[in-house]
């Protein structure tokens, strides 16, 4: 007999059972109910605390306009990542939903062990994990740096003053999101700076050695393995293209807290 049937037929007969023997016994008057105890006053509820704040957000001049609801944003982000990087630039590297939440739960993830491609803002880096091979040695090849470069050279060309200022302006978004994402009382702009230095203190590893134990590659360095998942982001990216990475967020962070942060 299939179990879920089993289980099924078990279920009716303890009803059944349970039918029969309340049919069978005799009406008894019901007991009078207890006396109902008055409830005790409810406290009121205390309003949530504010969150402590590290690294306030740079002053918006002049103030900025209303912003629209977290649910209607999309737009108005896209025109902001738009002025900054370019109507091309927009198509091939972002994706079109969802824009502040992808962006907050990326940097949120980034310092952890893991993060998902299907919630980050930018699309996927096309081509092929590129590897070469000596022996039973593994290390990236030279030519994956090459699929990261494109993005590399996007970044560079947005001048980080202007990023940060278009960022504030629409911080609200990115904290009703952050706080949307079970963070009442906390900044995001804190989780940002602490994102932005966890990428600053990844390894300087100009070839790191690979193994494959399974299908997919793993640093073959454990201490190296252990990092977080936007530390293994700039390992993977290749050397020189993590340099000039560490660089522009340097610059970037020294406009949102007025310093640019560990070397």
């Amino acid at each position: 007999m299939d179990k879920r049937f089993a289980w099924l037929v078990v279920v009716v007969v303890l009803i059944g059972a349970a039918a029969v023997y309340f049919w069978r016994m005799k009406p008894v008057a019901p007991p009078p109910p207890p006396p109902v105890a008055s409830a005790p006053p409810v406290a009121p509820t205390a309003p949530p605390e504010p969150p402590s704040i590290q690294h306030p957000v740079p002053e918006v001049t002049p103030p900025a306009a209303p912003l629209p609801a977290l649910a209607d944003s999309d737009a108005a982000v896209k025109e902001m990542i738009v002025a900054l990087f370019g109507t091309d630039a927009f198509a091939r590297f972002f994706h079109a939903n969802d824009l502040v939440r992808r962006f907050v739960v990326t940097v949120d993830n980034l310092p952890r062990k893991t993060t998902a491609q299907r919630l980050m803002p930018v699309k996927p880096v096309p081509g092929p994990f590129a590897v070469s091979a000596t022996g039973q040695s593994f290390e990236m090849a030279p030519s994956n740096a090459l699929r990261y470069r494109p993005y590399v050279v996007a970044m560079e060309g947005v001048e980080a003053k202007k990023a940060v200022a278009a960022y504030a302006r629409m911080y609200p978004l990115f904290q009703a999101a952050y706080q949307e994402l079970g963070y009442p009382n906390a900044y995001f702009n804190d989780r940002l700076v602490v994102a932005i230095d966890d990428l600053l203190a990844a390894p300087d590893v100009s070839a790191p050695q690979l193994a494959q134990p399974k299908v997919l590659y793993e640093y073959a360095d454990p201490a190296l393995e252990a990092r977080s998942a936007g530390q293994k982001i700039m390992l993977r990216m290749g050397h020189e293209n993590a340099a000039r990475v560490k660089e522009k967020l340097r610059v970037v962070r020294r406009e949102l807290t007025g310093q640019s942060g560990p070397q």
